[in-house]
This record gives C-alpha cells, sequence and structure tokens, in this order.
C-alpha cells in the first residue's frame, strides 16, 4: 500500500511538472546560465604562456590557491577569465553587512524595505569592483613575477588583465542575479555549486589514482569516502532540523461570527545562516592569499611571509581562524535574517502567543533565547562538518572537493533548489485548482 501511494505521488508530481511551463522556464534560464559560467572558465587571459603558468601552479596547487580554484570552478588552473569567481562579490556583501550593523545611515537604509536594499545592493556593486580590481593587479603583478608566464610584461599587460578579471567578476554577479529573478534558486550560490560539482569527478579520479599508485591505502580511500556519506547525511539531517515553537491564537469575534482558537508553529532552523558561513569564512581566508598571488615571496618582509605561512591550508592558524569566522558568522548572519523582535511584533498584532510568555518584549526576549541555544548547536555543526576532513586533507593529500565545505555547500545549495522547485510546483497545482473552481462555479451560474 505504502509502495503504491509513493508511485500515485511521484506520478502527480511528474504530471504537474509536465504542465508547469513557468517552471521549466526557469529551469531551462538556470542550465543556460550555468552552461555560460562554465564556457567562461575555458577562456584564458590574453598575453599568457599557458605551459609556463600550469608548471607555476602546481607548485602551490596543494596549499590556498587550490581552494580557491575549487570556488572559481578551476578558472584559476586555467587562468581564465572567470578566475576572480565571485568571491569580491561575497567579500564585498560582507563589508555591507558589517557596516550595517555599525553605521546608522546604512542601517536606516535597510529599515526602508525594497528601495533601501536597492541602494545597499548598489554599494556592495560598487565595493565589488573595487575589491575585484586590486586583487586583479595583484594577479597581474604576481604573474608577471613569474618565470616565463607572461609573454610581454608591463603596464598593457596588468591593465588589460584587471580589465579582462574584473569585467568577469561584474556578469558573473550580474548572470547570479538574473538567476535569482528568473530562474530557480540562489544566484550565487548555485555559481559556487557548479564550480565545484564540476570538478568532483576529477577529484574521485585523482583520488582513485593515488589509491591504484600506492600513496593512499585502499582502506584509507574506502574511509574517506564512508566518511563523505556520513557527512553528506548529517548535513541534510541538521540542515532539516526544527525547533518549533507553540504559537496559540485565542478565540476572536470578527463582526457577528465567532472564530474559534487555533494554533500553529513556528519554526527556527537549527541552521538559520545556511551555508553562508562557510562561504564567508573561506572567502576571507583566501583574500590575503589572492593578494600575494604568484608573486616571489624572498622580496616581502619577514613578518609578511610568516603570516602567509601561518595561514596556509592545514596549517594551526587557518584552522582555528577558519573556525572562528565560521562561528562569527553563524551568529551574525543568523541576527541578519532573523529579527526575534519583529516577529514577536507580528505575533502580538494579529492577537498570537507563546503558552506562558507575555507577548511583547518578553516575547522577543524568549525567541532571541532559543534562537541562541540552536545557533550555539548549529555554529558548532558548521565548524565540525568544515574543519574535520580539512585535517584529513592536509595530512594525505586528498583533493579539496571532498572536504567538508564544499559537500556542505553542494548539499545546501541542493535543498534548498529542490525545495524551491517543490515550491512551485505547489503553487502551480493551487493556481489549477482555483481556476478549476471558477469554471465550475461559471457553469453553475449558466
Amino acid at each position: 500500500m505504502a509502495s503504491a501511494a509513493e508511485q500515485l505521488a511521484s506520478n502527480m508530481n511528474l504530471g504537474a511538472f509536465s504542465k508547469a511551463t513557468e517552471l521549466k522556464k526557469r529551469i531551462w534560464f538556470t542550465l543556460g546560465a550555468l552552461l555560460v559560467y562554465r564556457l567562461g572558465t575555458y577562456i584564458p587571459l590574453p598575453g599568457l604562456n599557458m605551459e609556463a603558468f600550469a608548471q607555476a601552479f602546481q607548485t602551490q596547487s596543494s596549499g590556498i590557491l587550490g581552494q580557491f580554484n575549487m570556488f572559481a570552478g578551476g578558472a584559476i588552473e586555467r587562468m581564465a577569465i572567470f578566475a576572480l569567481g565571485i568571491m569580491p562579490y561575497i567579500s564585498a556583501s560582507i563589508a555591507i553587512q558589517l557596516m550595517t550593523s555599525v553605521i546608522p545611515q546604512l542601517e536606516q537604509l535597510k529599515k526602508e524595505g525594497e528601495q533601501g536594499r536597492k541602494v545597499i545592493n548598489q554599494y556592495t556593486r560598487y565595493g565589488t569592483v573595487f575589491l575585484a580590481t586590486l586583487q586583479a593587479y595583484g594577479i597581474a603583478v604576481g604573474l608577471e613575477g613569474g618565470t616565463g608566464i607572461v609573454s610581454d610584461p608591463g603596464w598593457f599587460f596588468r591593465f588589460s588583465t584587471v580589465i579582462s578579471l574584473v569585467g568577469g567578476t561584474m556578469f558573473l554577479m550580474w548572470l547570479g542575479e538574473q538567476i535569482t529573478a528568473r530562474g530557480i534558486g540562489n544566484g550565487i550560490s548555485l555559481i559556487i555549486f557548479a564550480g565545484i560539482v564540476a570538478g568532483m569527478p576529477s577529484a574521485i579520479a585523482g583520488t582513485l589514482e593515488l589509491s591504484r599508485t600506492g600513496a593512499l591505502s585502499a582502506g584509507l580511500v574506502v574511509g574517506i569516502l564512508v566518511l563523505a556519506v556520513a557527512i553528506i547525511a548529517l548535513i541534510v539531517f541538521v540542515e532539516r532540523a526544527q525547533r518549533r515553537l507553540l504559537i496559540q491564537y485565542p478565540k476572536r469575534q470578527v463582526g457577528n461570527r465567532m472564530f474559534q482558537g487555533d494554533t500553529s508553529h513556528l519554526p527556527l532552523k537549527l541552521n538559520t545562516a545556511g551555508v553562508i558561513p562557510a562561504i564567508f569564512a573561506s572567502s576571507l581566508l583566501l583574500l590575503p592569499a589572492t593578494l600575494a598571488g604568484f608573486s616571489d615571496t624572498s622580496n616581502l618582509p619577514d613578518w609578511a611571509t610568516s603570516v602567509l605561512a601561518a595561514l596556509g591550508h592545514g596549517q594551526p592558524l587557518y584552522m582555528v581562524f577558519y573556525a572562528a569566522l565560521i562561528a562569527f558568522f553563524a551568529f551574525f548572519y543568523t541576527a541578519i535574517v532573523f529579527n526575534p523582535q519583529e516577529t514577536a511584533d507580528n505575533l502580538k498584532n494579529h492577537s498570537g502567543f507563546i503558552p506562558g510568555i507575555r507577548p511583547g518584549a518578553r516575547t522577543a526576549e524568549y525567541i532571541d533565547y532559543v534562537l541562541t541555544r540552536i545557533t550555539v548547536v548549529g555554529a558548532i555543526y558548521l565548524v565540525l562538518v568544515c574543519i574535520l576532513p580539512e585535517f584529513l586533507i592536509a595530512r594525505t593529500g586528498v583533493p579539496f572537493y571532498l572536504g567538508g565545505t564544499s559537500l556542505l555547500i553542494v548539499v545546501s545549495v541542493t535543498l534548498d533548489t529542490v525545495a524551491q522547485v517543490q515550491g512551485h510546483l505547489i503553487a502551480h497545482q493551487y493556481e489549477g485548482l482555483i481556476k478549476k473552481s471558477k469554471l465550475r462555479g461559471g457553469k453553475k451560474r449558466r
């Protein structure tokens, strides 16, 4: 009986999907946009000796540069026009969101609704151009410092490199916004998702090759695969976990009609911040290494060389900073996306209350108390998922694509996208039912 019911539900979903024309258009648009992004990661910058660059990249691919290459969808190892990826936009978003908490003018803009959000988005774009320009110039100078990488060093090469890389980042930012508005899912997250997924087959093949050559034991490879499956299961479980607060609505009279009291739930996700803390933390740690680029570290001051070495992938200081930034952004982003006072005011305006808690300020304090406690659990979960596999990668040489951060991004974005698809299907079915009821009503009146 259960299998028959599941089959029936599946057939209904397939039938609803075949009729959801708007949803299919959105999916095709998303796939087309991601295809454009992947093609852009294969267009190299002009004026480079790619063989010399490939040799230089191999010497640094096991460090932070390799992780940056993962987020850029492999564009770094090909030094493509999308080599900066979407990270400058994410870094600018972090800076703007931090400033909204300390600058009253930006905080006021945030409260002005859609119009204020547009102004903040414009500031974020300006910040993206500024950061991308700095990073692109650093990469251009670093490439010139390499042996035989640049065929004709000079200001013309620097100018063309900066224009190409900044233009690539701005195009990706625009493409992500278009996916969010006209496609399915969050465009920025899907661009990062597509880059990681594109590198996973080669990462798995590389791991199996290490096992074949004896660099990794067969037992360790099996352990890595089991750990990856366990991490995926943990991510799915926690991302769906909720703490539900009971909400009661008293009896009320509207005109001559008496409505009975009702109950509902206020769902609080265990990980309200989602995948954002891992992306933010990674982008901030990648920023100094990106500026260093391929430059000759022998010309840097001793303290700068020591800091860069300590922030290398797998180093204790890198792990400590990574864990601290993930925990910080878990609380920070949760505070941005969820306002307990606003939720308490909405409940009070609709006569809703939490049993045993007075409406208003006490309700806001209680929601904030519960949210803080579950965010602690969510932050610990994020740190464990992102940090534990990093130790394994640093010690064994397993590709970054099989790490906890990449798995977290892939699974979380997949769950979010599937949920949006289901939401569109439900909305389409609801619209179909309304149309049918209107048609039946019209026939009866005739």
